[in-house]
């Protein structure tokens, strides 16, 4: 059983996965902010590799993407990161990135770095399934999660041939768009639950567009585990010393918890 896996295995629980920008707003940072994170209640960490042009995300992840490029920040770099950030934590570490960093890496040469830096799986939201069987084998014989994702827009056989490559859990999209704060989610979440959750036995994971305790709390009533990544990429921005995303996230964990006693 995979790390990720372990974490679902877990009665009553929602998971609750952060998302940050490696190397933003330095690499002093996400040293720190990682375990700040996990012991504050996430069970999974996405650690984000910048990337030029990061087709799915919005403002606040592209602008955080951007500085960390300025920064020297590489895929190499964020291989260092996470072998570093593997000593400090016992939670699964995820990259989320796009293909064509690990395609220039080398998919074999990349998956055998994760293996090696500690990472239990990769999300790559311009990577679909009828395209990703070679990254598949390379991630599997090294024991990495491939995790695809879907979205509002996917047609039953998208999400049947999902449920069946995807490892560790499923992304589902809230919304048909790309990431940022939100102040509503939409009203349609709970049908599209409903109807992805008819073809996937897999732990499903809601992102994009979660951004308070509250919210987190409806996802939770709903999914295996819910994922936040612009507001915590504000927070760090607003307040270096990190108290801000310490709060955030415990309010986030209180609302899942709560949640799932009901």
């Amino acid at each position: 059983m995979s790390r990720i896996e372990a974490v679902f295995k877990q009665a009553g629980h929602t998971a609750l996965i952060p998302y940050v920008t490696v190397g933003y707003p330095d690499i002093e940072t996400t040293l720190e902010v990682v375990p700040l994170l996990a012991s504050s209640g996430c069970d999974i960490v996405e650690l984000g590799i910048p990337f030029s042009d990061p087709l799915a995300d919005g403002v606040t992840i592209q602008e955080a993407s951007f500085r960390a490029l300025q920064n020297g920040i590489t895929p190499q770099t964020c291989l260092d990161i996470a072998k570093e950030l593997r000593k400090k934590v016992d939670i699964p570490l995820v990259f989320m990135t796009y293909f064509n960093p690990v395609f220039s890496y080398g998919l074999e040469k990349f998956c055998t770095a994760c293996a090696g830096a500690g990472v239990d799986g990769l999300i790559i939201p311009d990577l679909p399934p009828e395209e990703g069987s070679e990254l598949e084998v390379c991630s599997q014989q090294h024991g990495i999660d491939l995790i695809y994702l879907l979205s509002p827009t996917s047609t039953e056989e998208r999400i049947k041939l999902a449920a069946e490559k995807s490892r560790g859990f499923i992304y589902l999209v809230s919304v048909t768009g790309i990431t940022g704060v939100r102040n509503s989610l939409p009203a349609g979440l709970e049908t599209l639950v409903a109807r992805v959750k008819k073809a996937v036995k897999k732990p499903l994971c809601v992102g994009f567009g979660i951004s308070t305790p509250e919210q987190a709390g409806r996802v939770a009533g709903i999914a295996d585990g819910v994922i936040v990544g612009s507001r915590i990429i504000q927070l760090i921005e607003a307040d270096r010393s990190l108290a801000k995303v310490a709060d955030f996230t415990r309010g986030l964990r209180g609302a899942l918890d709560r949640a799932d006693k009901k």
